[in-house]
């Protein structure tokens, strides 16, 4: 698990970016990422470069499912189409708006 605080900046993502590189390196094809965005007050434009980053190494690492935590739709702040030419077309990308429809979609199999 990384947290980070509800402001986040270009040094956070970059930090994330490294973290995600190692949990993924040891990830089996088909693994599931859970995203949870429910403190997110703000993201600096510089983390875009970041966080296309850790969609392509998630994505070239085998990730079958995305599952996003967003209570606010506003702050989705283009993840959703920045998913559309950084997945797979066989990546399934679900936003929940807490954290236990979230739980719900984890307990399922995939």
């Amino acid at each position: 698990m990384i947290v980070y605080s509800g402001h986040v900046g270009p040094e956070e993502t970059n930090q994330c970016v490294d973290a995600i590189r190692t949990l993924v390196a040891d990830a089996k094809p088909g693994f599931r990422l859970l995203v949870d965005l429910t403190d997110l007050q703000a993201m600096e434009v510089g983390c875009a470069l970041h966080i296309r980053s850790l969609m392509d190494t998630c994505n070239q690492n085998g990730v079958s499912q995305v599952i996003r935590v967003i209570p606010n739709p506003k702050l989705d702040i283009g993840f959703q189409i920045m998913s559309h030419f950084h997945y797979g077309g066989d990546v399934h990308i679900v936003t929940c708006e807490n954290m236990a429809e979230a739980r719900d979609l984890l307990g399922r199999e995939s």
